[in-house]
């Protein structure tokens, strides 16, 4: 196909030379109704090309195809047979391939347990059962790492008769599974595999960096663009191949979720993300990848900070590693990731997408350079130098056994269950009605359906007095805890 073309920026750049006006929405006319201050805040460019879909920036049959042509050199930039748009995140989008998956299933889904409170919240809509398949543990750093194919094959022998399986890579913390063995252990049974690919848009674009879930079998991966590309937030793709998920289920059932009012402005950075990554990516990729790998030598040599590389792969760790995904371990200056992200931000107006209490995660990708890396490092260096005697109040760490909770309601039933709000240390032994997620990165520590252990509830209150955030607990200062009643 030819990759020249972005139809959809070329429409947007159509609609704005031929001075098209629509009595439709939205009703700030691009911009012309826009009070202005809020123009003065946000830009008037963000207004004037927030045009609708259709009749639009294409007509009200959509006869200029320029959506599904946008997905379709998307698909073949990337090596799919198919490839669907969402302006809803890649929240929407694995939904969507789990309800076409295993949508009225009643052997559930093998689900990683690693898995983002989006897979959970897919879960609850559905109504499907999880067949929870169980992460590496390195106990000692208090870090999970991706299933194995040789867990997935245990999942499977455990649970043959569930619909599919769906595996979280990369990880927030740029970690990888091995998807190729894992593909191969599915498709053995004729089963199909979903990959929630949402930090790995980038992959297909350079060699260097870990597998493209295309192009060693998965059926269904979804990525977010916004993440690691140059897309806008909500920007999310699902890819599909193969002829074990119905592309047009799949289509069906994201129409189920998506809005109907989508964002013009979301579709066409996704279709110019794409040309700019066909056309220059192996070189912009390849320059980030250097930068990277400055970032990571200076990094390590600030006292007490530890670049972490080895330590995460291996047989009993990850199979892979996106060296864009930065992982510094701070517990050797004796404070948390929370302390040093919390300084950087007030201190030198850098804000870093993940800290937990011993690292802190600094994404880069095409659009840094050396000034960007530079006040990095300088910024991490200050902190260490300003930091006196830290005294970081205690986590309590659950070992790693105590973190596999039993599952023992649906978590659809246990949500839509009368409930009750109970103190937090009597919520032991009782069945969870709400998820528990520190966030970043987003993996619930409780799900719905689970039974609560005390290990825990430990873990989350001293969790949140230490400065993780559990934004989506009923109880901001979990005193309580909702459980079925």
């Amino acid at each position: 196909m030819d990759h020249s073309r972005a139809p959809l920026v070329a429409a947007v750049a159509e609609y704005h030379d031929l001075g098209r006006y629509g009595f439709t929405p939205p009703g700030h006319r691009q911009g012309r109704g826009v009070d202005g201050r809020v123009l003065a805040a946000l830009g008037a460019d963000a207004f004037a090309s927030d045009i609708l879909a259709a009749p639009g920036l294409d007509d009200r049959l959509a006869r200029g195809e320029v959506l599904s042509e946008a997905e379709e050199l998307m698909a073949d930039a990337v090596g799919a047979e198919a490839a669907f748009f969402s302006t809803c995140g890649s929240s929407l989008s694995v939904k969507a391939a789990m309800l076409a998956v295993a949508g009225g299933n009643d052997g559930g889904l093998l689900v990683a347990r690693d898995s983002h409170k989006s897979i959970v919240a897919g879960l609850i809509f559905s109504g499907l059962r999880p067949r929870w398949i169980t992460p590496r543990w390195d106990a000692e750093r208090h870090f999970s790492h991706p299933p194995s194919p040789e867990q997935v094959e245990q999942a499977w022998r455990e649970h043959p008769d569930a619909a599919g399986a769906l595996i979280v890579s990369p990880s927030p913390y740029g970690t990888c599974a091995d998807l190729r063995g894992i593909a191969e252990v599915c498709h053995a049974r004729g089963k199909p595999l979903i990959v929630d690919e949402a930090w790995g848009a980038h992959l297909p674009f350079h060699p260097d960096l870990p597998t493209w879930a295309m192009d060693v079998g998965a059926d269904v991966c979804v990525v977010s663009v916004h993440k690691m590309g140059m897309g806008f937030e909500q920007g999310s793709v699902f890819h599909v191949q193969g002829d074990l998920v119905d592309p047009q289920r799949l289509r069906r059932c994201a129409d189920l979720l998506m809005t109907t009012s989508p964002n013009v402005l979301i579709y066409t950075a996704l279709d110019g993300w794409r040309r700019q990554m066909v056309e220059f990516g192996h070189d912009l990729l390849g320059d980030a990848l250097a930068l990277a790998k400055r970032a990571r030598a200076d990094l390590d040599e600030i006292g007490g900070c530890e670049v972490m590389h080895d330590v995460l792969l291996g047989v009993e760790a990850s199979h892979d590693l996106d060296l864009l995904q930065v992982l510094v371990d701070v517990s050797g200056t004796g404070a948390t990731g929370y302390d040093a992200a919390d300084w950087l931000r007030a201190h030198r107006n850098i804000d870093l997408g993940l800290s937990d209490h011993r690292r802190v995660l600094a994404t880069l990708s095409c659009a840094d350079d050396n000034t960007t890396v530079d006040a990095l490092v300088d910024g991490l260096a200050l902190w260490r130098a300003g930091l006196r005697d830290p005294s970081p109040p205690e986590i309590r760490l659950p070992a790693p056994e105590d973190l596999q909770l039993d599952t023992v309601m649906l978590p659809r039933d246990a949500f839509f269950a009368p409930t009750q709000a109970v103190p937090a240390e009597s919520a032991a032994g009782r069945i969870a009605a709400e998820q528990l997620t520190p966030y970043p990165p987003g993996i619930p520590v409780i799900v719905p359906g689970e039974r609560i252990d005390a290990a825990v509830v430990e873990y989350l209150r001293t969790g949140l007095a230490a400065g993780m955030n559990v934004p989506d607990a009923s109880d901001p200062t979990l005193e309580t805890i909702r459980v079925v009643a």
